[in-house]
């Protein structure tokens, strides 16, 4: 097992606001569009100082799209960077910062579709806001969404940004956790599912034990240290984001059933019995407050109404319909296991509503203020 290298910190003076890159993604997608939007929304000014790692010609032409007003000061060195270069608010306009990064050719990437162009372009900025964090000269990266395919045709066969973000930290311990920041005031709203709750005070996250792959081969990369390893990541998440919060109580941590029913005894499968009971037991004695496996048509329910902070899922979907049906726009990813810290929305690039001013920013203002409320805790297990 390869060892995270060593937390590091943003090398920012005492008392000034943290440093975020947000890479630009897939510009094919929304991510440009959400970016200057959530910038411009003037909620993110008082919390951090923002850089944009991509090509400040698609920026301009995402503000324009969005009818904003934004000024972009293009920078050619992360040395360039000062704090009054994000967010000027003067007469109704702001400026964002632009580290440019990635070829000129990816500046014609911007037609809805696949194109290999924007898949390189997603790859050049993720590295470079990765080394940025890891060199220290930010505090946390937030990243817009790219496109798989692309990647692929770009030359870069990586699931998603998770696994390529392990590796360029060199970690093998890590997950994607979709969390929901707790709600301002009342955590409850009234819709047509009714009243819907979205977890406790902390919020609500799910860790997953598998990730990028196909259903098929879920099974053969269950194990029960893989599911004790995600306990884990999700007990420390939790332990973080409620000291960030303020609060000191040890997390409650439920772990999903896989089968229907709980397997039923073992008549829908063995699963519960052989791999993920020794987990839950095995995290228990190491003080972890954990309970399961629990059928997870029932315990979604109880997690979204407060009753525990984190549910580790089996796979993908299992954890991703649930929350999402809690909260699509809210919902923040958050990469455990990592030495840096990295959110990111909930969404992919959306091609069916790109570069027509559609796209909805809060997940990218969530994600944003997440890492910024997240960076002054230990991140890095």
């Amino acid at each position: 097992m390869r060892k995270s290298i060593q937390n590091v910190q943003a090398k920012t003076p005492s008392g000034t606001k943290p440093r975020i890159a947000i890479t630009l993604g897939d510009p094919t997608g929304i991510g440009p569009e959400i970016i200057v939007k959530a910038i411009a929304s003037g909620k993110l000014e008082p919390h951090c100082d923002l850089l944009v790692v991509g090509r400040p010609s698609i920026l301009r032409l995402a503000a324009e799209s969005a009818h904003l007003k934004v000024d972009i000061k293009e920078l050619k060195s992360i040395d360039e960077w000062m704090p009054e270069d994000f967010c000027l608010q003067g007469n109704d306009r702001v400026t964002i910062a632009c580290l440019v990064t990635g070829s000129e050719e990816a500046d014609q990437a911007i037609e809805p579709k696949i194109d290999r162009r924007g898949g390189q372009l997603a790859f050049d900025c993720l590295c470079t806001a990765a080394q940025l964090a890891i060199a220290g000269h930010v505090s946390a990266l937030v990243t817009a969404p790219l496109h798989k395919v692309a990647l692929l045709e770009a030359g870069h066969d990586w699931p998603g940004h998770t696994e390529l973000l392990a590796s360029l930290c060199g970690v093998d311990d890590y997950a994607m956790m979709l969390y929901l920041p707790p709600r301002d005031g009342d955590d409850s709203v009234d819709g047509q599912l009714g009243t819907r709750r979205r977890g406790g005070i902390a919020g609500l996250g799910v860790v997953h034990v598998t990730l990028h792959m196909a259903l098929r081969d879920v099974f053969s990369h269950l194990t029960t240290s893989a599911i004790e390893e995600k306990i884990g990541l999700a007990h420390n998440a939790f332990l973080r984001i409620r000291t960030a919060m303020g609060n000191s109580d040890s997390p409650r941590i439920a772990v999903a059933a896989l089968n229907p029913h709980g397997g039923e005894g073992g008549r829908f499968g063995d699963e519960e019995q052989t791999l993920i009971a020794p987990a839950v037991r095995n995290a228990v004695a190491a003080g972890i407050h954990a309970v399961g496996p629990l059928p997870v048509d029932t315990l979604m329910p109880k997690a979204a109404a407060g009753a525990f902070d984190a549910v580790v899922a089996m796979y993908h979907d299992q954890g991703h319909i649930a929350l999402k049906l809690l909260d699509m726009f809210d919902a923040v990813n958050i990469t455990l296991g990592l030495p840096i810290l990295r959110t990111s929305v909930a969404h992919g690039t959306a091609h069916d509503i790109a570069w027509q001013n559609k796209a909805e920013s809060s997940g990218m203002v969530q994600a944003i203020l997440t890492a910024a409320r997240l960076i002054h805790t230990d991140y890095s297990h």
